[in-house]
């Protein structure tokens, strides 16, 4: 994954801390690393108001600015972190998108890499490029021999409210990543295929990895109802492209599934998986990622995102 989508860091030094923002509430985490994995020094979660946060990619995500300031100060100063300044984040996923690009033909020279890639740019995140904040990330060739890379946007308009959030606060977010990137970290530290679904009130993102690579990545807004069928046509997607396809090492299976956030139900999910590509992932919780939570108190759904972030200071 890369450091940051929405800024290019050389030799960044991240915190183990980091704040998770939702719709209806703001994490707080800080993280110390030991033999096993890793343990919450210090953590705590606010409800937000409703109306207060409205993700979206197209429009005005903060409603009030000052309230959600002294909200973030009060869940920081709840977990002990009153005087952290420095902060990775993982912005709401409706906020965000995110998109794998694959290029039919090898570019004859840069600038006509940059001049295809912009254009995928606009069509994959349907808003002109000069209006978004894009961060790539080059990845291994498809079966085909063809480039691809993972895209991230925001629109540069969404993310200037939420910096001037965290200026108002003195933080310095270094780190400005989408959710399911702090999720991803949970899965890319093992070989073989796994998906992570992270759902959200608006939809969610679908993130298949192989090892440890990106293979697919789709955002999708949807209605609650239509949920289901949307994750079943991204399952037979994988099923006729990806998990028939491996040359000599012949099918793949998914072995791997991290479902977080609200809106599907875990073993569901395994089920819908099961049925549709006979094989029987496992399901992951916080133990099994590393991450040990020393109460019931603390969900991990709302922990994942931020406490992803945390572990790149290691």
């Amino acid at each position: 994954m890369p450091p940051s989508p929405f800024s290019k860091l050389i030799n960044p030094r991240f915190p183990p801390a980091a704040l998770g923002l939702e719709s209806n509430n703001a994490t707080v985490v800080h993280l110390d690393r030991g033999r096993g994995g890793y343990t919450l020094r210090r953590a705590a979660t606010i409800t937000l108001p409703e109306n207060l946060l409205h993700p979206s990619f197209d429009e005005q995500n903060i409603a009030d600015a000052n309230t959600l300031v002294g909200l973030l100060s009060e869940v920081a100063l709840s977990a002990g972190l009153g005087k952290q300044r420095k902060w990775s984040v993982a912005l709401p996923e409706a906020a965000t998108r995110a998109s794998i690009l694959t290029l039919e033909s090898a570019p004859a020279s840069r600038a006509e890499l940059e001049e295809v890639l912009h254009w995928k740019y606009e069509r994959a995140f349907g808003a002109p490029e000069a209006e978004l904040r894009v961060s790539r990330e080059r990845l291994s060739q498809d079966s085909q021999g063809k480039q691809r890379y993972l895209a991230v946007g925001i629109r540069l308009a969404v993310l200037d409210e939420y910096e001037a959030v965290f200026e108002a606060m003195g933080w310095r977010a270094g780190l400005i990543l989408p959710r399911h990137q702090g999720e991803a970290r949970w899965v890319t530290k093992a070989g073989g295929d796994a998906l992570l679904v992270s759902s959200h009130a608006e939809g969610f993102t679908a993130l298949v990895l192989r090892d440890s690579q990106p293979a697919i990545a789709r955002s999708v807004i949807c209605e609650a109802q239509d949920r289901d069928d949307e994750l079943y046509r991204l399952l037979l997607f994988y099923r006729d492209r990806l998990a028939q396809t491996d040359g000599a090492e012949g099918a793949r299976a998914l072995d791997r599934l991290l479902v977080v956030g609200e809106g599907f139900n875990k073993t569901h999910v395994g089920d819908l998986v099961q049925e549709t590509l006979e094989a029987r992932p496992r399901i992951l919780d916080s133990a099994d990622v590393g991450l040990a939570l020393p109460s019931n108190d603390l969900s991990f759904d709302a922990l994942a995102a931020p406490a992803g972030l945390a572990t790149l200071a290691w």
